[in-house]
């Protein structure tokens, strides 16, 4: 398959959100997790509320069963949108945590990129970040 099929494949059962969407439902409890690389988000700036964590390690600190999750990997019924600069690898992200069990998991269309498009703020202070 080509990366476009796999894409497709990836985004096939997710309810990816617009930046208005995610807007409204960070401030109802969602995670959001930014997976762009350092030079990304000094580009861009930090997504706000965000945590930031490693692709490499992605499902290892989400999967609520794992020894090696995050706090919030609370259970499976968690949701998770995964942000990235264009929207792209956050949906392949976003389906390989839907594949570890975390079936509300999804990812913002148009990554950062959309968000600062639709005129939502970043910033350039300390963020979180996830080892």
């Amino acid at each position: 398959m080509s990366i476009e099929e796999v894409l497709a494949a990836a985004r096939v059962g997710l309810d990816r959100l617009t930046p208005e969407e995610l807007f409204a439902e960070q401030r109802a409890g969602a995670v959001v997790v930014d997976t762009r690389t350092p030079a990304h988000r000094v580009e861009q700036g930090e997504f706000p509320g965000a945590l930031v964590i490693d692709r490499t390690v992605l499902e290892w600190r989400l999967d609520p069963t794992c020894p090696f999750r995050i706090p919030e990997a609370t259970g499976p019924d968690l949701r998770v949108v995964v942000v990235c600069r264009h929207g792209y690898s956050s949906s392949l992200a976003a389906a390989s945590l839907r594949a570890v069990g975390l079936h509300r998991a999804t990812d913002l269309e148009g990554g950062v990129q959309a968000w600062l498009a639709a005129g939502f703020p970043v910033h350039r202070g300390p963020v979180r970040e996830v080892t």
